[in-house]
């Protein structure tokens, strides 16, 4: 699609997932991101004995993770194509005029393995942020409250 800025005319990429799941993926992947060590890997059986430190901290069974994990794998095959082909791009691995090319790259990479490759990936939201935004997408009009 071709998109009038002023005095720019600029190509928009059409994504096969849609820009809210991306945001919702970006906002879970924050919220991941942001947890701690473990500090105490026994907590207190309430959430109330231990403060709720335990869910500042990156436990394996973490809800966050594990949510995250299963809103990937329930995408579909382009889907899950799109959000690796944008963190290949948000981490500067490629350009945005070879947008055709990195997914073409990203279907001959698809495993059953994406969405723990994903998870695993260091600074997840802040690779798909950059990638939706060098695409000329943006996830700042976005209300999250839609979801």
């Amino acid at each position: 699609m071709t998109v009038q800025t002023g005095d720019v005319e600029r190509t928009e990429t059409v994504l096969q997932i849609a820009l809210e799941k991306v945001c919702f993926i970006i906002m879970k992947a924050k919220e991941f991101d942001v947890k701690d060590a473990v500090t105490d890997p026994d907590p207190g059986s309430n959430p109330i004995d231990d403060m709720q430190t335990a869910v500042l901290e990156d436990h394996e069974d973490d809800p966050v993770q594990e949510e995250l994990r299963s809103l990937i794998m329930s995408l579909s095959f382009d889907e899950q194509v799109d959000l690796v082909a944008l963190m290949w791009l948000g981490r500067d691995d490629y350009a945005a005029e070879d947008w055709d090319a990195i997914r073409a790259e990203a279907v001959e990479a698809h495993n059953r393995r994406t969405a723990s490759y994903l998870c695993g990936s260091p600074l997840l939201a802040d690779h798909l942020a950059d990638g939706l935004s060098a695409l000329g997408h943006s996830c700042a009009d976005y209300e999250m409250d839609r979801l």
